[in-house]
């Protein structure tokens, strides 16, 4: 029996949006978290912080983390 076909067009675009998504509310998140961060003294504006991201998707059984730093000067 053959796999259902797609559109791998679509299913392209799809990945493309759900990254814009995360890409851009993760950015203003950590960027909120920093400037909070720093207004109540727990950083101080020369730090290199470390960050993880995890990506899950339960109908695959797929989970990948990625971890790299964020240097605020």
């Amino acid at each position: 029996m053959n796999a259902p076909s797609f559109d791998e067009e679509k299913f392209n675009m799809e990945i493309r949006k759900f990254l814009k998504k995360v890409g851009i509310t993760s950015q203003r998140e950590i960027e909120r978290a920093v400037r909070e961060g720093l207004k109540a003294g727990k950083l101080k504006g020369g730090e290199c912080l470390s960050a993880q991201m995890t990506l899950e998707i339960a109908g695959l059984d797929l989970r990948h983390t990625i971890e790299g730093e964020i240097a605020l000067n």
